[in-house]
């Protein structure tokens, strides 16, 4: 069983008990959960479909709060597990064939496919196709209830029970390596579902995984962690180590379900809100060359985000988002920064040759001789490579030394530029640029306040 099979057992298991462990439950509570959640038929990482016993979610319940997501894993001497890829067009055409007929059984997709002659009759397995349609959430109950319309709204209790995440392809940016080019600048947001308080957004110039990670680490820093991250099934939450990282925290991560995404109006209603009240006021910046790169975006993002967003009153709850999350009394869950740092670590798995020497994002490094020849799980910070830690049978080894360093190649941005706009007499002010400067009064003001109250103490001294 190699480490990214181990990894999958992992969260599939803490994925059963996340009701269970990620929050307070009432007494008698834990158990009727318990009782639901080991009712439920689950396939798991294998392929296979069964039921689990109550003793063996008590058992992970145990090894969890003993030892924490690594506890999940299982033990490196188990039986190597069979595993199948489907080519991605035949997935395509059994989705294809399961929302048309969502009443269609497994078996009769697969003898569809081989009557086409899609696939070799026999190669194709039942419970590999049936892990991967759900998996994505092509079931026929999820697609019967995705065709009735019917939804409901929802809110979290208190602040930190939910935190939604998604990403909106804002605007662009003058290319910072390419004169008279365009860049897309991706605003990747977490939005608290009781308070509609933004506790972290920032834009970057991708939509991949370790921005998304940038930003969550960003927010649990200020706000806690939460119970809870609610996102959609775009790849970027998708990834076995952003699991992995919500297993380490003790956080749910819950997908919605495809057709079905409610609960998505509040993040909806907030990218509205962007397009109306900042992104009109940026590209005028950027015609005034005021807004050039990306740290001047969010930097008048940040700005506009405490003073535009955070001090207006929400139209459903009658407060200010700020106000709604600081009242709330509900205790907030903290982790050392330093803890955190371990936990949003990239994990991956290269072969050492035999001289010892691994290559990492163009670099190359050198681990243990005793590991040459060997495959190896590296972790580290993708933005700092200076600290390469080196694992093998879950046990560390040295950290892996730099051998030889080079520039990473240079990917084409495969960006389209936009048709300029025509000119327009300009009035001189801008909502984005005045809101930059009234946050920096406030922060004066905040700050000569506290100086005047520290000198009125001295003064009875």
């Amino acid at each position: 069983m190699d480490e990214q099979q181990r990894q999958a057992i992992a969260n599939f298991r803490y994925g059963l008990i996340a009701p269970l462990v990620s929050r307070q439950l009432e007494a008698g509570e834990q158990m009727t959960l318990m009782r639901d959640i080991v009712s439920h038929v689950y396939t798991y990482p294998d392929g296979a479909m069964r039921k689990l016993s109550l003793r063996t979610l008590e058992r992970y319940i145990a090894a969890y709060r003993s030892g924490g997501w690594e506890a999940l894993l299982p033990s490196v001497r188990a039986d190597k597990l069979q595993s199948r890829e489907i080519p991605e067009d035949v997935l395509n055409k059994a989705i294809a064939l399961k929302q048309e007929q969502p009443g269609r059984s497994v078996r009769q997709i697969i003898a569809i496919l081989e009557l086409a002659q899609y696939v070799p009759t026999g190669v194709l397995k039942e419970s590999t196709l049936s892990k991967q349609l759900r998996k994505r959430g092509i079931t026929r109950q999820a697609l019967t209830a995705s065709a009735s319309g019917t939804m409901r709204r929802f809110e979290a209790a208190y602040r930190n029970a939910i935190w939604q995440g998604d990403v909106q392809h804002t605007l662009y940016l003058p290319h910072p390596e390419k004169p008279g080019k365009k860049l897309m600048a991706y605003l990747i947001v977490f939005l608290d579902d009781f308070s509609r308080m933004c506790v972290h957004a920032q834009f970057y110039f991708e939509e991949r995984g370790p921005r998304l990670e940038d930003c969550l680490k960003k927010a649990i820093l200020k706000f806690g962690i939460p119970e809870m991250i609610y996102v959609d099934n775009g790849a970027i939450y998708s990834s076995h180590h952003f699991e992995r990282i919500c297993g380490r925290l003790g956080t749910e991560l819950k997908h919605t379900r495809p057709g079905r995404p409610q609960g998505r109006g509040k993040q909806e209603k907030f990218f509205r809100f962007v397009d109306q009240s900042f992104v009109p006021e940026a590209y005028d910046l950027i015609e005034k060359g005021k807004l050039q790169t990306l740290a001047d975006l969010n930097r008048f993002f940040a700005a506009w985000l405490e003073i535009a967003y955070h001090q207006k009153i929400h139209n459903s709850f009658k407060q200010r988002p700020a106000d709604r999350y600081q009242k709330d009394d509900h205790p907030i869950r903290r982790m050392a920064p330093h803890e955190l740092a371990e936990v949003f670590l990239l994990e991956e798995t290269r072969k050492a040759d035999k001289t010892g020497v691994i290559s990492l994002f163009g670099h190359s490094f050198e681990v243990a001789s005793v590991l040459a020849g060997q495959k190896v799980q590296l972790r580290f910070d993708p933005f700092d490579l200076n600290e390469v830690q080196v694992w093998k049978d879950g046990r560390r080894y040295d950290n892996a030394r730099v051998l030889k360093l080079r520039d990473p190649k240079k990917k084409p941005s495969g960006q389209k530029e936009l048709v300029e706009a025509p000119v327009v007499v300009p009035t001189g002010l801008n909502y984005v640029e005045l809101l930059h400067e009234e946050h920096r009064r406030q922060v004066r003001e905040v700050q000569s306040a506290a100086l005047q109250e520290a000198m009125k103490e001295v003064d009875k001294r």
